[in-house]
């Protein structure tokens, strides 16, 4: 029985060191929602650009000779990615302030402060970076730098959060990778890295400590 107490009480230090130092609310359901929207804005793109190919769309993209025809989907463009951020934001936010009601934890915390600062200091560089990659006309690029960064933000977050983000972080990057040598296939990867991964991804994490 004594023995028995002591193992309850190493159980209950572990848990309270763990709530001061990671954010252990996020939900798996966050990341599946946000793959469907990744999905769905990926698909309304390549509708609406009606090319008979992805790969024969992001071959226009590359040469700037041919930009003046693309200026005008700029607009398209950022309200399916400013649409895409935004429901994820919002469904991120309801379930991981659902499941920290239901673990009695805080979703503005210290942890979660020190979180946000590290996911944000990388998306923000690359956010700037792929600003500058169109002003350059380096579109082929953007896709893959999108990747890359987004992989280096979750591995920088992962200290102080679950550190199976960092996996996917991982993929993202080795994604992001791959498609810098395929140029003409960046909208695909890109539904690929924050589509499909974040489904997988939501899903495992959802099972692993949620069901």
């Amino acid at each position: 029985m004594k023995n028995d107490s002591h193992l309850n009480d190493l159980v209950t230090i572990r848990v309270l060191m763990e709530r001061s130092t990671r954010f252990i609310s996020l939900s798996g359901l966050s990341g599946v929602f946000a793959g469907i929207y990744a999905l769905a804005g990926a698909y309304l793109v390549y509708s609406y650009l009606n090319e008979p190919g992805i790969s024969e769309f992001y071959g226009t993209l590359i040469y700037p000779l041919q930009i003046d025809g693309i200026i005008k989907h700029y607009t398209f463009f950022l309200i399916i990615a400013a649409g895409v951020l935004f429901l994820s934001m919002a469904t991120g936010i309801f379930f991981t302030a659902r499941k920290a009601s239901r673990s009695d934890e805080k979703v503005w915390n210290p942890a979660s402060r020190r979180m946000l600062i590290n996911l944000l200091i990388p998306l923000a560089t690359g956010g700037v970076f792929c600003i500058q990659l169109l002003n350059l006309g380096l579109h082929g690029l953007v896709a893959p730098a999108m990747l890359i960064f987004y992989g280096l933000a979750l591995i920088n977050g992962s200290k102080y959060t679950l550190e199976d983000i960092r996996y996917l972080g991982i993929s993202e990057i080795i994604l992001g990778l791959i498609s810098l040598f395929f140029p003409g296939y960046g909208l695909l990867c890109w539904a690929i890295g924050f589509g499909i991964l974040h489904i997988i991804y939501g899903t495992v994490m959802y099972l692993k400590y949620e069901s």
